[in-house]
């Protein structure tokens, strides 16, 4: 294949997978205006981000799958339509409900996009400087998608309404789908199986969308109610449910042996907390400098800014570090500056300033977290064996998403359950009480993190004759999406 032709489709698939990245940001600076709108409550807003992140993580290994059986152009095209269809949809939506349902079908439309888009990447460029560096822009994609998510989002919202945050995938959508038909080869199947695990996904999707429910609503109906405890009651029994499947399974969606590997177990119990404190900043700190410091969209999107900058920054420099140095030291240190900045925002003030209260975080978090993606991907894929390789990677983004929305509704339902609880202190001060408190649960989370870096993760061992750690790490699956 021509050298042009291969960065032609590069450009393709990166523009689906920018699409996204972009939605799962572009949302949360439109938050305060699509909850006045809609007449969202506080405890169902964080549904407009966490349903879209479920469905995705739910369903992403299932759209990997489908793309290995059914051929990667044909599921990469199946998934764009749809996406670019929810997206119109959602755009032209009038109630609470129907947004959250709409939210959740985007969400899976992009567990289809995502993998595949990834694999026509993987076959197009070779082993060797051309993938490396491809896979390089793949990673600037990804965190390009965050920043100008947040930017574009204020803007749309302030200028011309936040249904435009969707809309705008639509003229994309289809533009991208005829360039994807025209120039993008067809990809045939991989593998003479035709059958997905299906009932594996929607149980485990099931399964954590009743226990996100659960914590949304018991700072309302009381943590020890009937409702709350039944709602726990039955996430339970459908996570049951979803590993008797995996065990009988001809073809599981998670083959269950592969929680063997210690670095497997330790690398996606850490990356939940991580992305769930991730997702939970964006959310809080969003109604934060909206509903108490009075700012405009735009201007909480250039709020964000200095995250993503230095998030992709730090990002794009840990392959060399961890191939000198190991990944271990990495998954200590980045969530212990997580913490650092999480404590100096559990001070919230009603009466704050941004350069003193908000930015400083801002720098030190994204800088402990572009540390520690990286080294999570490289300790998730070390010593899994090559036939694993891609099942392992595809874990440690599910467990990316997923965690990050379980995450996201422990730490919106603290606060919403807090501020209930503290309404003595006046609208704003019950508000900043409660978020102040989710906040210092995301602390909590880092510390369960740093734990497990300390006594789960182990260092490969050293190759005879090599004078430095390097560990085993497939480029062709080390991606981080945030």
């Amino acid at each position: 294949m021509k050298e042009r032709s291969k960065w032609l489709i590069f450009t393709l698939v990166a523009i689906a997978q920018f699409m996204v990245v972009l939605d799962s940001a572009i949302t949360n600076v439109a938050l305060p205006t699509i909850k006045q709108q809609l007449h969202f409550t506080n405890s169902m807003l964080q549904w407009v981000i966490t349903a879209y992140a479920l469905t995705f993580g739910g369903f992403l290994l299932l759209g990997g799958r489908a793309a290995d059986l059914f051929g990667r152009r044909r599921t990469l095209l199946t998934g764009m339509l749809a996406f670019t269809t929810f997206s119109f949809l959602i755009g032209i939506s009038h109630s609470s409900v129907e947004l959250i349902a709409l939210r959740a079908l985007q969400g899976m439309a992009a567990a289809f996009m995502s993998p595949s888009a990834l694999s026509i990447l993987l076959t197009t460029f070779s082993d060797g400087p051309d993938r490396n560096k491809a896979l390089g822009y793949w990673t600037l994609v990804a965190t390009g998608g965050a920043a100008v998510g947040l930017l574009l989002g204020g803007v749309l919202t302030q200028y011309v309404g936040w249904r435009w945050n969707f809309f705008i995938n639509v003229p994309v959508g289809i533009v991208m789908s005829i360039a994807i038909s025209k120039f993008v080869p067809k990809h045939e199947r991989e593998e003479a199986y035709t059958g997905l695990d299906l009932p594996g996904a929607v149980l485990v999707t099931a399964s954590l969308m009743a226990t996100v429910f659960a914590f949304s609503q018991a700072s309302s109906w009381g943590w020890s109610s009937g409702s709350t405890l039944g709602i726990f009651a039955g996430a339970a029994a459908l996570m049951v449910g979803f590993l008797f499947n995996e065990r009988r399974a001809k073809h599981p969606l998670m083959p269950l042996g592969i929680f063997k590997i210690r670095n497997v177990s330790g690398a996606n119990l850490i990356m939940a907390p991580m992305y769930a404190t991730m997702l939970g900043l964006f959310f809080i700190i969003t109604l934060y400098l909206q509903d108490i410091l009075h700012y405009s969209p735009v201007r909480t999107g250039m709020a964000f800014l200095p995250m993503p900058v230095v998030l992709g920054f730090v990002a794009t420099r840990m392959p060399k570090l961890v191939a000198r140095y190991g990944f271990k030291r990495f998954l200590i240190a980045g969530p212990l500056l997580v913490a650092v900045g999480l404590a100096w925002l559990s001070r919230l003030p009603v009466h704050g300033a941004y350069m003193v209260d908000i930015l400083p975080a801002l720098l030190i978090i994204p800088f402990g977290i572009g540390m520690t993606f990286m080294p999570l991907i490289a300790a998730a894929t070390s010593g899994v064996p090559a036939h694993q390789a891609g099942l392992a990677s595809g874990l440690i983004t599910t467990s990316q998403q997923m965690g990050g929305a379980l995450g996201l509704s422990i730490l919106s339902g603290v606060a919403a359950s807090v501020t209930a609880a503290s309404a003595y202190l006046g609208i704003n001060g019950s508000l900043v009480h409660g978020f102040d408190r989710a906040i210092l649960v995301g602390l909590a989370f880092m510390a369960f993190a740093v734990t497990l870096a300390i006594f789960v993760i182990k260092v490969p061992k050293k190759p005879k004759g090599d004078t430095t750690i390097k560990d085993s790490v497939d480029i062709k699956h080390v991606v981080l999406e945030t």
